[in-house]
């Protein structure tokens, strides 16, 4: 491959022709993963793209792509990017009107979906799309409208696909331009109708070839691909693996990462920080439950964990007492924790979040890196990232080569660079917010940069402002709170406020277990929740990490709700990320109701 590929397609013939393995992708069949080999890969993207071509589908449309991460799913983006067509791609957890306003909005002619419970969200609104014509199905059972099945759109392009013709359509896709659009992906943004970010095949393909320089990758590497492909993390990341010929395998589902790792046993894994609090949590709590001298064990471990993280972070050398203890703390405790990630893994990944830093430090300790990086769907990904041999933990690294970064007088964080995207599609007013006239795009987050790494304190939208003038960032209080084990969610709210307060939703299992030995019967949450001493439990568990706050800053009130943040519920983007104004608006009653309650039992 040549070393710097401009455009995703150069990426996708270079890599296919120079690495030509039986395990390019793997998916779960039955029981076991089965490998699919770059060969094949090839093949049915070519199939695919003279299938689209045979639908008169050309480069000057639009194609949407709604489905879970599965082979089809990458099948079907490189026969767009190979046709010059750029494609749409769509969350699989939206409900049909918001499928059906990003169809609108991009005016696709066609779509790409997987299930038929996919399928069934497509008929329900495709009376309002007249600008889509084809609908093709991945699953079969899934064209029960008429839709056209995957297979037989391959099999019309495999019919069309002679010798020459696979020539040409090799000569055609390289010699697309790094400015030719490559997709348009829909911001879910935490306020309004989403906009869609314009990114081009040079815009991907430069975060590429500056990321594969940076970590350590190669054809022996192996990665489990979960986050959704819909997103630009997973999908820039998948191109990533591709091009340096790293085996990619689908997790069968969100429900199934812990154990898709084991099977995998992949050596470089890609996450949100839910998913590290998720191990953190689990790997805590067995210690914890376990009593005794497990316990005990535990929390020795940990206490030495950090004493040596501490020394080796700061440059320094763990002394003789130390460096046993590590070890045995490793053998007892740590290695634990690697083969519950499948035991080969090199280095983790984190993006789309702030990463709590006592998690981070705590993986360190146990052998597990974790890089920790920083981007917008509008930058590409990546603006920064910490490397294995250049790691701070608590910033988000330096950024990448080619991207500048500088931070504002208001302290929000500018970058310019190959990465910055075209602008939103058809909002010219809005791009203009966003990227000044110097090409400076606006990034909406609050920085500083010291040393050279990229630290991130806070969204500029999300400063809580009191009434009072006070300015509070709430993400480190937020971080700082889900940090404790009985705590699932925890959201500051406070803007134009008298005072800030917190609503939190409750680990209920361990809550539930707190219950049980303290023998307080409980019917159901709502009933927990209104209980007296539960209440009081919850707010000692979240007010007591807060001490180094200051007190405007510290909540003056705990909310407690009785359900989980969800993506299909709104509250959350597809990165797990908290709409913190849709929290505030879904939830206006029972916050307007504490906020009174607190002042008239303080006499305000």
């Amino acid at each position: 491959m040549s070393q710097h590929p401009a455009t995703l397609s150069q990426l996708f013939v270079e890599a296919v022709e120079e690495h030509d393995q039986p395990n390019a992708l793997q998916t779960k069949v039955g029981s076991t993963y089965q490998p699919i080999s770059h060969r094949t890969i090839a093949d049915r993207v070519r199939h695919v793209a003279f299938g689209l071509r045979a639908l008169g589908v050309t480069a000057d449309d639009r194609v949407a792509i709604l489905s879970e991460n599965r082979p089809e799913w990458a099948i079907a983006d490189y026969a767009c990017l190979l046709s010059g067509i750029a494609d749409v791609p769509l969350y699989p957890t939206l409900p049909p009107e918001q499928i059906a306003y990003i169809l609108r909005d991009s005016g696709a002619v066609a779509i790409f979906l997987s299930t038929d419970e996919q399928a069934e969200k497509i008929r329900s609104v495709r009376a309002d799309l007249p600008a889509l014509r084809h609908v093709i199905v991945f699953d079969e059972n899934a064209a029960k409208g008429g839709e056209i099945r995957i297979a037989a759109l391959e099999a019309k392009g495999a019919a069309a696909m002679t010798p020459d013709a696979a020539a040409r359509l090799r000569e055609a896709a390289l010699a697309i331009k790094p400015d030719q659009l490559a997709t348009i992906i829909y911001t879910s943004g935490t306020t309004g109708e989403p906009k869609g970010a314009m990114l081009t095949h040079g815009n991907i393909a430069s975060n590429v070839s500056a990321v594969i320089d940076l970590l350590p990758m190669g054809p022996t590497d192996s990665s489990l691909s979960f986050l959704p492909l819909s997103h630009i993390f997973e999908r820039m990341v998948d191109y990533l693996m591709f091009a340096a010929g790293v085996s990619i395998a689908y997790v069968e589902s969100m429900d199934t990462i812990a154990q898709n790792m084991r099977e995998v046993r992949p050596t470089i894994v890609v996450a949100v920080p839910r998913i590290y609090e998720k191990i953190n949590a689990r790997i805590t709590d067995t210690a914890m439950r376990a009593g005794g001298a497990k316990r005990a064990i535990f929390l020795w471990a940990q206490e030495v964990g950090e004493r040596w993280t501490t020394v080796t972070l700061d440059g320094g050398k763990p002394g003789p007492l130390l460096a046993l203890q590590h070890r045995i703390a490793d053998k007892l405790v740590f290695a634990k924790v690697r083969a519950a990630v499948g035991g080969r893994l090199r280095y983790f990944v984190s993006g789309g979040a702030p990463l709590s830093v006592e998690i981070n430090r705590f993986f360190f300790a146990a052998g597990l890196k974790i890089l920790e990086g920083y981007g917008l769907t509008e930058t590409s990904p990546v603006i920064a990232v910490n490397t294995p041999t250049r790691l701070t933990i608590g910033t988000v690294g330096a950024p990448i080569p080619g991207v500048e970064v500088k931070v504002a007088a208001d302290g929000e964080i500018l970058t310019r660079g190959p990465h910055v995207m075209k602008g939103y599609f058809n909002h010219p007013e809005a791009t203009a917010e966003v990227i000044d006239p110097d090409g400076w795009f606006h990034t909406g987050d609050i920085g500083t940069l010291e040393n050279g790494m990229l630290r991130i304190t806070d969204r500029k939208k999300d400063i809580i402002v009191t009434a009072g003038g006070k300015n509070i960032a709430p993400q480190p209080i937020e971080n700082r709170v889900r940090a404790n084990k009985y705590v699932a969610q925890a959201v500051m709210i406070g803007d134009r406020r008298k005072f800030p307060m917190i609503l939190v939703v409750p680990n209920f299992e361990q809550l539930d277990r707190w219950a049980g030995y303290k023998n307080i019967s409980i019917a159901n949450r709502r009933e927990m929740l209104a209980n007296p001493l539960v209440r009081a439990k919850m707010e000692k568990e979240v007010l007591a990490g807060l001490d180094k706050f200051a007190h405007f800053e510290k909540p003056k009130k705990v909310v407690l709700l009785e359900q989980d943040f969800t993506i299909d519920s709104g509250e959350l983007t597809p990165t797990l990320k908290v709409k913190r104004r849709t929290v505030d608006r879904k939830f206006r009653a029972l916050i307007d109701a504490a906020y009174t309650a607190e002042e008239l039992r303080a006499g305000a």
